[in-house]
């Protein structure tokens, strides 16, 4: 008796193995190899080492704020908080900044990413100062720790757009350093370092 479920249980197992065997050419087939395309929109939109990065990032930061509205004018200094959040599977970062500036209430959002294709960050800037968005992109420097990013934005006194360009320094996990760059006729100067410590 025993000997015979051996044989049934055996020939089951057989059985079953087949059956699994057949389903696995059936997928293989029905599953070519990925295109040359396929390959390169999953390369594409598979966040990566550099998205890692900006997870780092996510949670609550101050910022120590100081700003030149021109060359050689004097400087101003505030305070403000902001929350970055990843979204759309971490492929971005949002960040949302609170506080007080030139007396008045200042509210600010970024969008961050990193193009997988481009191999470059970019970026958007929108915030209740103003009624445009600021778009730069560029490269993040490993040895330096460093993104910096090229872009334009408008100037209201004149409606034309200025050069401007943008390094964020990651120094650790906890302390981070932003230092924007604006070129008014012909020359650049400096008109705002923000440092970021995690609250």
């Amino acid at each position: 008796m025993k000997t015979t479920h051996k044989l049934i249980f055996g020939s089951m197992l057989f059985l079953s193995c087949s059956l699994f065997a057949q389903d696995k050419v059936k997928m293989d087939v029905a599953r070519p190899e990925p295109t040359k395309e396929e390959k390169a929109w999953m390369e594409y939109m598979s966040p990566g080492p550099m998205h890692q990065m900006l997870i780092k990032s996510n949670g609550d930061w101050n910022q120590e704020i100081t700003f030149w509205m021109a060359p050689g004018a004097p400087e101003t200094k505030t305070v403000a908080k902001c929350f970055n959040s990843m979204i759309l599977g971490d492929r971005y970062q949002v960040s949302t900044s609170t506080g007080e500036m030139m007396g008045m209430p200042f509210e600010g959002k970024s969008t961050v990413g990193y193009d997988n294709s481009k191999k470059v960050f970019q970026s958007t800037w929108i915030d209740n100062m103003g009624t445009g968005i600021m778009y730069m992109e560029g490269p993040y420097d490993a040895a330096t720790k460093t993104v910096s990013m090229k872009g334009e934005m408008v100037d209201p006194m004149s409606g034309k757009m200025e050069r401007a360009r943008q390094t964020m320094k990651f120094i650790d996990d906890n302390n981070q350093l932003m230092e924007m760059y604006v070129t008014k006729d012909g020359k650049e100067f400096k008109n705002m370092v923000i440092k970021f410590t995690r609250r």
